[in-house]
């Protein structure tokens, strides 16, 4: 039942027109079948999402090998197999999430630019063995309604540790002219974090920070000069409290914020 109550909410985030451009959705799922033929196990599995109809219309082999759970039953049975399969308490906060992201989606992104948007969170799913694992999603709109709405995805999805409840936290990023992932959404789900209190900015310069760019290079990416950059490293030191860059990279790898 409490399954079933999930799934109707869900419908109700992506109730749309189901009309679609199912050519590039095919032409995807024929790529990723390629893709799969090579790829070696793995943490990490692909997923292409389906909202019209609730169903997955690809699921890579690394599922299986990761989670231990059925391909077939993905396939067939669709969302209640998988919510099945998510934390309680998670699933309620991701449903949330789901709703919001789209609420921000359809009032404050162009549709011209939502093509260009990467949704990412995360969340607790139960393997086989009945453990629960973290889950870190990054998925990608590839078709849309005649209103612009997203409702077929590609998502990439890591398993990074078990039996650890790690804050949830949503964000979007949009690709720029220079195909650099810019923040225009972000939210923590759970309790309070260092990192809380920075501009969408100044988490784009921590993450390029993490890759080990230098102010010139994050400058060029975000298209600001270098001394903006260095603005907003002082300005990171200080509202985090932490006494150098590298402290505030290291809390968030721990922290699996990127």
């Amino acid at each position: 039942m409490i399954v079933q109550e999930n799934i109707d909410i869900y419908q109700e985030v992506f109730n749309s027109i189901k009309d679609y451009n199912k050519g590039i959705v095919n032409t995807h799922i024929n790529k990723l079948k390629e893709l799969d033929t090579f790829l070696l196990p793995s943490q990490s599995f692909f997923i292409l999402t389906n909202t019209i109809n609730n169903t997955y219309e690809f699921v890579s082999k690394n599922f299986e090998k990761t989670l231990g759970l059925s391909i077939d039953k993905m396939m067939n049975e669709g969302v209640p197999y998988w919510f099945s399969h998510h934390h309680p308490k998670d699933l309620e906060i991701w449903l949330n999430i789901l709703n919001e992201l789209m609420s921000f989606t359809m009032s404050e992104i162009p549709v011209e630019d939502r093509k260009k948007l990467s949704y990412t969170w995360n969340l607790r799913i139960k393997n086989s063995k009945g453990v629960y694992v973290n889950l870190h999603k990054h998925q990608t709109p590839i078709a849309f309604d005649e209103t612009g709405k997203p409702i077929v995805g590609i998502s990439h999805n890591t398993i990074t540790s078990e039996n650890i409840e790690l804050p949830i936290i949503a964000s979007i990023k949009m690709l720029n002219d220079n195909d650099e992932y810019e923040t225009v959404f972000y939210k923590n789900y759970s309790q309070q974090l260092l990192t809380e209190g920075l501009s969408n900015r100044e988490k784009d310069v921590l993450r390029l920070l993490a890759l080990n760019l230098t102010s010139k290079e994050i400058g060029e990416k975000l298209f600001i000069s270098s001394h903006t950059v260095d603005g907003h490293r002082r300005k990171i030191i200080k509202k985090t409290g932490l006494k150098s860059t590298g402290e505030i990279i290291q809390y968030c790898r721990s922290q699996q914020l990127f």
